[in-house]
C-alpha cells in the first residue's frame, strides 16, 4: 500500500509504501450509480447536504456560454458555485440525468454516501480496502492494469486528456462523467476505480497515517476533519492532479460535494 517515488505526492501522505494484511470483504463492481441513488431516496425521502445548502460545486467546462456569473474558487477557477446543482441537476437547475441513470451519482457528500450504505446493508470501504480492491492482482504499479496510463495506446479511463482546463481532446470518449461500468475492469472485475469520479472512503485523513497505522486492517485515526478520497476523476490531469493513480490519495470535508464525486459500498 502507498508509494514512494518522486512522481507522486509526497505531502498528501502517500509513503511510507507498506504491507497491509486484510480480513476478506466484498465490494460493488462500479460506483453506486444515479439510479441506485434514485432508489435510496425514493424509499427513504432522504435529502442530500447539496440539497439542504442550496448549492454544489461545478466544473466550468460543462456549464453553457451564456450561465449566469457564479461564485468561483479562487485556487482552482475551474470550480464554479452552482445554485440549485445536485445528485438529479448535476449542472444546475438548467440539468437532469436524463440518460445518465448508469452513471455514477455525483454531488453526494460523504453523509451522504454513508447514509445510502447504512440503508442498503453496507458500508463505505476503509483506505486500505480500496486501495486493494483498486490494485486487483497486480502489484507495485500506479494503475490497476500495470504500469502505463494507455497501455498500446487503449484509454482505460476516463481522465483530462489534453491541456487543463482550456481544452479536453476527448481522447477517452468523455467530457464530464462515463457509465460507471465504462472500461475495462481490472483482475477483480471491478470498474472505474481510477478516473471518473473521486470515492469516499471511510476514514479520516491525515498526512502521516502511514507512519503509525496498524499492519492488519487499518482504518486510519480517530478523528479529523477531512475524510479520504480515492482514484482521481474526469478533471485529473498530471499537469497539477496527478492523483488518477491506485497509489494516490486525497481528502475533503464530511459535507463537501461536487460534480466528480461519488462512491462504492463494502461489506
Amino acid at each position: 500500500m502507498g508509494h514512494d517515488g518522486a512522481d507522486g505526492h509526497a505531502s498528501d501522505g502517500e509513503g511510507p509504501a507498506h504491507v497491509v494484511e486484510l480480513r476478506p470483504f466484498r465490494i460493488m463492481r462500479t460506483a453506486v450509480t444515479t439510479a441506485q441513488f434514485a432508489e435510496f431516496v425514493d424509499a427513504t425521502g432522504y435529502r442530500t447536504e447539496a440539497e439542504a445548502f442550496g448549492w454544489s460545486f461545478v466544473f466550468a467546462g460543462l456549464l453553457p456560454d451564456d450561465f449566469p456569473p457564479t461564485r468561483g474558487v479562487a485556487a482552482t477557477p475551474w470550480w464554479r458555485q452552482v445554485e440549485g446543482a445536485d445528485w438529479r441537476h448535476p449542472e444546475g437547475p438548467h440539468s437532469s440525468v436524463g440518460d445518465r441513470a448508469d452513471h455514477p451519482v455525483v454531488h453526494v457528500s460523504w453523509s451522504d454516501a454513508s447514509a445510502f450504505a447504512t440503508w442498503a446493508g453496507l458500508r463505505l470501504p476503509s483506505e486500505a480496502e480500496w486501495e486493494r480492491a483498486a490494485r486487483g492482482d497486480v502489484v507495485g504499479a500506479h494503475y490497476p492494469w500495470g504500469h502505463e496510463r494507455e497501455p498500446g495506446g487503449e484509454h482505460r479511463m476516463n481522465v483530462w486528456q489534453g491541456e487543463f482546463p482550456r481544452h479536453n481532446t476527448l481522447d477517452d470518449g468523455y467530457l464530464g462523467t462515463a457509465p460507471a461500468g465504462a472500461f475495462p475492469a481490472n483482475g477483480l472485475g471491478l470498474h472505474n476505480m481510477t478516473g471518473n469520479v473521486w470515492e469516499w472512503c471511510h476514514d479520516w485523513f491525515a498526512v502521516d497515517t502511514y507512519r503509525s497505522s496498524p499492519r492488519v486492517d487499518p482504518v486510519g485515526p480517530v478523528a479529523g476533519l477531512q475524510r479520504v478520497m480515492r482514484g482521481g476523476s474526469y478533471l485529473c490531469h498530471e499537469s497539477y492532479c496527478f492523483r488518477y493513480r491506485v497509489d494516490a490519495r486525497s481528502s475533503s470535508s464530511p459535507d463537501s460535494s461536487a460534480g466528480n464525486i461519488g462512491f462504492r459500498c463494502v461489506s
